[in-house]
C-alpha cells in the first residue's frame, strides 16, 4: 500500500498544481479582460481539481472500509496542496467577477 499511497499523493499534488496554475491564468485573462478565456481556464481548473479530489476519495473510502493507511509527510504535503488548490480557484472566481464587472 505504501507505494500506492505516495503514488496517489503524487497524484494528487499534480492535479492540484495543474488546477492551481489553470486558475492564477484565468485571473491574469480576466485582468485583460478576456473573460471568455479566463472561464475556460476556470473549467479547467476545475476539472484538473476534480481529478485530485477523485484521488483524495479513493484514499478516503479505502480508510472507511478498514484498509488503514500510514500518514507520510508526502500525504500531507498533497492535501495541504490540494487544499491551497482549492482556496485559490474559489479566491480567482470571486476575482474574475469583480473584472468582468468593473
Amino acid at each position: 500500500m505504501e507505494n500506492t499511497l505516495t503514488e496517489i499523493a503524487f497524484q494528487i499534488i499534480l492535479y492540484a498544481g495543474n488546477g492551481r496554475s489553470s486558475a492564477m491564468e484565468a485571473i491574469q485573462e480576466a485582468k485583460e479582460g478576456n473573460f471568455e478565456e479566463a472561464d475556460r481556464l476556470m473549467d479547467e481548473a476545475s476539472t484538473e481539481l476534480g481529478k485530485a479530489h477523485g484521488y483524495q476519495t479513493k484514499l478516503l473510502q479505502e480508510e472507511a472500509g478498514g484498509e488503514g493507511s500510514s500518514v507520510s509527510v508526502i500525504l500531507v504535503h498533497s492535501q495541504d496542496h490540494l487544499m491551497t488548490a482549492m482556496t485559490v480557484r474559489d479566491l480567482a472566481t470571486e476575482i474574475i467577477e469583480i473584472y468582468r464587472n468593473k
